[in-house]
């Protein structure tokens, strides 16, 4: 069992509600299709941002997590590893990763699959730590200190992985905690 699993009960609690109207401005919704949370968990997010136009689907490696997940009957849930999807090319209109690019060990190779699922005209958002904050800092070393193999990467850096797969990235910052990055196919 990982820590994942170990903390589904309670995670959505832990976490806390999502910024949902700043989340539909960046994946600029109302969208009618489908819409893939990457290592979404819980569905923490997605089930915020179902719709009856816009379905959810939500992959995670995480047992727990996903158990949870079903417990939303707004999404799907998939037990999926996001460097390798069980999606056939451009499936997604849109694809939402949250507070989860830091625990991809390998980050290129899982932009480049989503990328591979994202439909032309659709729309990737990253919502990440600011790594610039002292706290989130802190809070990465405690990751660590817990055994994850979490690796933050700073919005820029996110931007450069962007650009290796041959994709455009911009930086939407925050005054708080949190950064956001848009892809357009």
């Amino acid at each position: 069992m990982n820590l994942f699993d170990l903390i589904a009960p309670c995670y959505d609690r832990l976490m806390g509600a999502p910024d949902e109207q700043r989340l539909r401005e960046l994946l600029q919704l109302p969208s009618a299709g489908l819409l893939l949370d990457a290592g979404g968990g819980t569905g923490r997010v997605s089930s915020h941002l179902a719709s009856s136009k816009l379905r959810c689907v939500v992959a995670d490696l995480s047992a727990g997590m996903l158990k949870a997940a079903r417990a939303k009957e707004a999404i799907c849930p998939v037990r999926a590893d996001v460097h390798c999807l069980p999606f056939a090319q451009e499936s997604f209109d849109r694809i939402l990763i949250v507070d989860a690019f830091h625990h991809f060990s390998e980050a290129s190779t899982v932009l480049k699959e989503l990328l591979r699922v994202l439909k032309p005209g659709g729309r990737l958002l990253i919502e990440e730590f600011n790594m610039e904050r002292y706290l989130v800092k802190l809070a990465a070393l405690t990751e660590r200190l817990f055994g994850t193999a979490s690796r933050f990467y700073s919005a820029e850096g996110i931007m450069q992985l962007l650009a290796l797969n041959g994709s455009v990235g911009r930086i939407h910052r925050a005054s708080g905690y949190k950064v956001w990055i848009t892809a357009d196919k």
